[in-house]
């Protein structure tokens, strides 16, 4: 696995851009220089990302979505499976 993290990602299982594999790692965010634990989408390349609107719920009780946008960063907060075996192979 990579250690670049997806350049589009959601936490929401009914999206095209879902990957469990890739959050069970865990992705940090840091949007406008702040780190964020409430992201529930993010795209780097178009620069936005999803947070949800407080507790306000769709009809379907999905939580509601605002997009914002400005500069977007990603990274894993978990090393891949194997990257340690190669980091200490490599000392």
């Amino acid at each position: 696995m990579s250690d670049t993290p997806p350049d589009h990602l959601s936490t929401n299982p009914r999206s095209p851009h879902f990957d469990m594999e890739v959050l069970q790692r865990g992705i940090g965010i840091r949007f406008k220089g702040r780190e964020r634990k409430d992201v529930e989408e993010y795209s780097i390349s178009e620069g936005w990302i999803r947070v949800a609107a407080g507790k306000t719920r769709d009809r379907h009780g999905n939580p509601l979505t605002i997009k914002l946008t400005g500069e977007v960063e990603a990274w894993f907060e978990n090393p891949a499976d194997g990257a340690e075996d190669k980091a200490a192979d490599a000392e």
